[in-house]
């Protein structure tokens, strides 16, 4: 792709400003009202948009269901994404939106990995085949759920994937996520391009990015809002203007953003202003491979060596002890021998603060454990290297 690329700028409150009520089905109400879509989409094409997100924001499964639209998956992709190339022509990009479900894994919830790997599945086969040119996962409130989407993602798919998380004024994710390991570990699962959307002002997420963008060896991605949203009447209003959003948004590409959008409150208008001020810059793009080793996405790890002495224990019932005794600087080194024993450490995982090794003698418990495992874990292994291992970005250690 050429940096840098010029998203679209808000879709649901433009699209509210055009008629969007309340408390409908989003996707469905554009298909009934075609022209609403087409109409933002040119002028944001025509404001400078190399990009635009196809509004198949909410065209899965589970956000569906709760307007029992649940069977209409493929035909809701397929036809926003036609309306979306229609709206835009030729030359323009379009990518396939998925954002997160609304169910989360224990202990936040009671759905499991493949629950929504299953899901993101789903919708990303539809978006492929409606030939989406990109996938974009974003306002990913999770490392867990975007890792499942980014997974599903790849399984059918061999197109670019951006990804974008949330974040709260802290400036980590609802479940505690760091963008910092979050943005390594997505690099090693395939991410074509990682950062932030929604959250904040550009001033909030330069921030966060820049603490951030030393740990991603990916194009950077910021899409913030048009400041913080505020209460006037019932209506809610983002109050910075064009001018002011360009410059602080394209002063990012001195941390190394490359992809550059607008989330709420972003009209063409904004975008306008911000193709301006890009006119004329070429943003550096972090190329040198990191390797940490994320454990809870909380922290990120110094590499390890490969001659390192690892005492593997076995996993059992009391596996929630152990990680409460664990020190801060331990090693969790655990043998998979029994069919049961990928499930124990799932229902675990929420509890592990540390750097996580696996071992096992059957391949098909260790790529159970892996696929469930949220950060990058170190796999010991005796002979030829599993296909699977470096999949979902483990790091490989020869015994």
């Amino acid at each position: 792709m050429k940096y840098p690329l010029i998203l679209d700028g808000a879709t649901g409150t433009n699209l509210t400003l055009r008629g969007l009520p309340a408390g409908v089905c989003p996707e469905e109400w554009i298909l009934q009202n075609p022209e609403a879509l087409i109409d933002l989409q040119r002028t944001f094409v025509a404001a400078g948009s190399n990009a635009v997100y196809a509004p198949t924001f909410g065209a899965n499964r589970e956000k569906l269901s709760r307007y029992g639209l649940q069977d209409k998956v493929a035909e809701f992709n397929h036809r926003l994404v036609a309306l979306s190339k229609e709206a835009v022509g030729p030359g323009v990009m379009v990518g396939g939106d998925m954002t997160a479900l609304g169910i989360f894994t224990v202990p936040m919830g009671d759905a499991t990995f493949e629950d929504i790997y299953a899901i993101y599945q789903e919708q990303a086969a539809a978006l492929e085949e409606a030939g989406v040119d990109f996938f974009v996962i974003e306002t990913l409130m999770s490392l867990s759920e975007a890792r499942a989407a980014l997974l599903a993602v790849k399984a059918v798919s061999k197109k670019p994937v951006f990804v974008t998380l949330t974040v709260g004024e802290n400036g980590k994710c609802l479940d505690g996520t760091d963008p910092a390991a979050a943005g390594a570990i997505l690099a090693a699962l395939g991410a074509d391009a990682f950062g932030l959307n929604c959250s904040a002002g550009p001033d909030r997420l330069r921030e966060v990015l820049a603490e951030a963008a030393p740990a991603i060896p990916l194009p950077l991605i910021a899409k913030p809002n048009a400041g913080l949203p505020e209460m006037v009447g019932n209506q809610t209003v983002f109050r910075l203007s064009p001018a002011d959003f360009a410059r602080d948004t394209a002063a990012m590409a001195e941390i190394g953003v490359c992809i550059f959008g607008g989330c709420c409150g972003t009209t063409p208008e904004h975008i306008a202003a911000l193709r301006d001020a890009l006119d004329g810059v070429t943003p550096p793009i972090h190329s040198e491979e990191a390797l940490a080793v994320p454990a809870d996405a909380r922290h990120i790890f110094a590499p390890v060596e490969s001659d390192l002495s690892m005492d593997f224990q076995d996993i059992d019932e009391d596996l929630s002890e152990l990680l409460y005794d664990l020190e801060d600087d331990d090693l969790l080194a655990l043998r998979l021998q029994n069919e049961e024993d990928p499930a124990i450490l799932e229902e675990n995982l929420y509890l592990l603060k540390n750097p996580l090794a696996l071992t096992a003698e059957d391949p098909a418990l260790l790529e159970r454990a892996l696929r469930a495992y949220a950060g990058r874990a170190l796999i010991a292994y005796d002979g030829d290297l599993l296909p699977f291992v470096t999949r979902y970005g483990a790091i490989p250690l020869a015994i």
